[in-house]
Order: structure tokens, then sequence, then C-alpha cells
């Protein structure tokens, strides 16, 4: 199948990409940075998802909506009204199989930076609204939402062993997600899935869940 997959330069979008690679997929990937994927069946193209000057790909089996950035004062631009427009161009359309939003737990606790929060809140509800409109072509819309997860992104907390243990005594699981169990996650979702759409799946080793009993 052909897949396009945002964000792919590094993360989450990159072991996304190198998944369905690995299972015999094309992947055509966006990224406002170049891509260090050396595959035959890769495609790389240099795009910021905000700006709307988006490549002619082909048809889009499968739509991942990676890309985004946190705290950097384009959160909204970027990481909700970015992935509007992909999937408006690329997977409302007769043909598309699965659409997939990676969004993240802060959209069910709000623990983030504002606008951070705020974004992937969003996604949510427009992997709703998509799930309603391609329906009728027989495909899924899900989301994806990741607490944290080992990327160079949070080296600043990982790498710090006050906050990281602040962290952990906060998370049922004390681990975070590899950038490679989301990959599968999103592979699962979009490409052995069938059956289940409007859907996000929270992944965040039991961080909400947390509660201690006190009696």
């Amino acid at each position: 199948m052909n897949v396009l997959v945002t964000g792919t330069s590094h993360g989450i979008g990159r072991a996304i990409a190198l998944k369905f690679l690995s299972c015999g997929h094309k992947v055509t990937g966006l990224d406002i940075c170049p891509s260090s994927i050396d595959d035959a069946s890769y495609s790389h193209f240099i795009c910021d998802v905000a700006g709307g000057n988006f490549p002619e790909v082909g048809d889009v089996d499968i739509l991942i909506n990676n890309a985004g950035v946190q705290d950097s004062g384009r959160d909204i631009e970027v990481n909700l009204k970015g992935a509007i427009a992909v999937t408006e161009k690329y997977g409302v359309r007769s043909g598309i199989k699965s659409i997939l939003f990676i969004s993240s737990a802060s959209a069910h606790n709000g623990s983030e930076f504002p606008e951070y929060a705020a974004s992937k809140g969003g996604l949510i509800s427009y992997m709703k609204n998509v799930a309603l409109r391609v329906a009728q072509y027989g495909a899924t819309s899900n989301s994806l939402s990741p607490g944290g997860v080992l990327t160079a992104l949070n080296d600043r907390v990982t790498g710090n062993p006050i906050l990281w243990k602040k962290i952990m005594d906060q998370t049922l699981l004390p681990k975070w997600a590899t950038a490679e169990e989301i990959a599968e996650w999103a592979y699962f979702v979009t490409a052995v899935n069938k059956s289940m759409t409007a859907q996000d799946i929270l992944i965040d080793n039991g961080e909400i869940a947390k509660a201690d009993f006190i009696w």
C-alpha cells in the first residue's frame, strides 16, 4: 500500500515510516527537515504542513498525521491546522483505507503547554469528524495519544535524574514507551484494524490511572 506519513525526519514519525517499509509498503514522508531514511521504497518531500504547499504524491491508502511541534508559538498552526490541511488534501476521498492522527495524553489531562494541549485535543475532535466523512469509503479514522515517549524531543527531562524521578513517581508502569512501540500501534490501527473507527487510544503507561489509595 501507499503510505503517507508527516514528520518523518526523526522520532515517532521516522519509526512509523521504517515500520511500514519493513513490512513491504511504499512510504512518502513530508517534513520540514531532510530525512536519513535510505530505502528504495521511500520518497521524501521537504514541506511545512502548516504552509499548504503540498506535493502531488498520487493516491494514498494510509495517511498518518504525525508532524508536530511543542511550545513553539505555532503549535495550533502545525499540530492542528496542518493536520487538517494534510487530511483534506490526501485523506478525505474515495480509495482511502485508513487515517491516523498522533495526538497526546495531554489531550486527556491538559497537563502540557497550553497551545500544545489545545492542539492535541482538537486533533481528537477532528479525527471523529473525519471518521464520519470517510465511513462512506469503508475507511477508518482513529488517533493515538502517547504519554511520554523516549525521543530526542524529551531529552531535557529524561536526562535529568530529579525530573525523571518525579515523572516515574506519577506513572503506574514506571517507564516510557519507545518510538518503535508507538510505530507498532500505528501499524496495527491502520494496516491491520478494519473495524475500529472514531476512537482514541491512550498509551501512557498508566500515568492517568495512577492513584494512591490512602487508608
